[in-house]
């Protein structure tokens, strides 16, 4: 993953844009809000309506009763499993875009999220591990085996490891791995039902104890992500200009690296492979906060379980009483951005 990656419309380098420190936290504090806001509608919409007397009384008055039930082992697992994967997502886009340099960089994009549902089916299917905390180290290893394929085989190219390059490898190893997983899931009728969970990214299936499991490998993604920030700035003036500034850059691609599969392979553990959430949302912030990418990256994670735990809410509510998966609201939603997205950037290779 260690990718020296140019902007996409070939102009050099630009200082990292910062916002006064005053904005950066009002942006900050109105995210969290949001969060906080989202988080509770998650609770309160679905099938079965609740009122927020009745939520709060299963969360702190546990009976056993239907409501307490639906509360405690349905909607609030699938929270909890959507801020953590929405964390990492919004974490390991903002590190691949910045550290590429490539503004179509992303963990679906590139790939890496397929690598990691490939290796989480290739434990369920193939060696019958069910739990999480099994196929997790399966997901991660899929999910650098991806990344490390990518580079590899974008670096053969005549102009090298090119933005436009890895996009376009990024989708064919994509196509690769899922090719794989579906032919896994057919062999294998008892993989079928989890490939089905894999092929479109849900958190129908969460519960609180792999969202326990899973959480050690998110925060340390999440540090490393958030400690990159001022590397990544570096970065983003070429190479050179980072190098004389002091950075070491194998040393940080690798530490980035690291952070990325963490946080991707995390997140696809537990949730699926969901598509364009990490790819929008560095963009969303970047838009509020400027290019400096310690704040880009502390807001994707902000904003990241918004759009993902708004997307499973409204997934709830618009073909009710049956419900659209998360990974499918989000790919209807983050679909016409990436087009848009592509339509303004003039590639040179094309």
């Amino acid at each position: 993953m260690a990718i020296q990656g140019a902007a996409i419309t070939g102009q050099r380098p630009a200082a990292p844009r910062t916002v006064a420190p005053q904005r950066h936290a009002m942006v900050l504090s109105l995210a969290a809000g949001l969060l906080v806001l989202v988080s509770v509608v998650s609770l309160l919409v679905g099938p079965h309506p609740l009122s927020p007397q009745q939520v709060a009384g299963a969360l702190l008055d546990y009976q056993g009763t239907t409501v307490d039930r639906i509360v405690a082992h349905i909607r609030l697992p699938r929270l909890v499993t959507g801020l953590l994967a929405g964390l990492a997502l919004g974490g390991a886009g903002a590190i691949m875009q910045g550290l590429t340099r490539n503004p179509l960089a992303g963990p679906g994009v590139l790939g890496i999220n397929a690598g990691a549902a490939l290796g989480a089916v290739i434990a369920i299917g193939v060696l019958g591990i069910s739990s999480v905390t099994g196929y997790i180290w399966f997901a991660l290893a899929g999910a650098a085996l991806v990344a490390t394929l990518v580079y590899l085989l974008g670096a053969m190219g005549r102009g090298g490891a090119t933005p436009f390059a890895l996009v376009l490898t990024g989708a064919a190893v994509s196509a690769l791995a899922a090719s794989i997983t579906s032919a896994i899931s057919l062999l294998d009728r008892s993989a079928f039902q989890d490939f089905r969970f894999w092929v479109v990214g849900s958190l129908t299936r969460a519960d609180l104890d792999s969202a326990v499991a899973i959480l050690p490998f998110i925060l340390a993604g999440a540090v490393l992500a958030l400690t990159a920030g001022r590397t990544l700035d570096a970065v983003a003036l070429g190479d050179d200009m980072a190098r004389s500034l002091g950075t070491r850059l194998a040393r940080a691609r690798i530490l980035c690296a690291v952070a990325v599969v963490l946080l991707a392979g995390s997140a696809t553990a537990i949730a699926g492979p969901i598509a364009f959430v990490g790819l929008v949302v560095p963009h969303l912030a970047r838009a509020l906060v400027g290019t400096g990418y310690r704040a880009v990256t502390a807001l994707s994670m902000l904003l990241a379980p918004i759009v993902l735990i708004a997307a499973d809410a409204g997934g709830r509510l618009l073909v009710a009483p049956q419900e659209l998966q998360v990974g499918i609201v989000t790919g209807l939603l983050g679909a016409p951005f990436f087009l848009v997205l592509v339509g303004r950037r003039r590639m040179a290779a094309l």
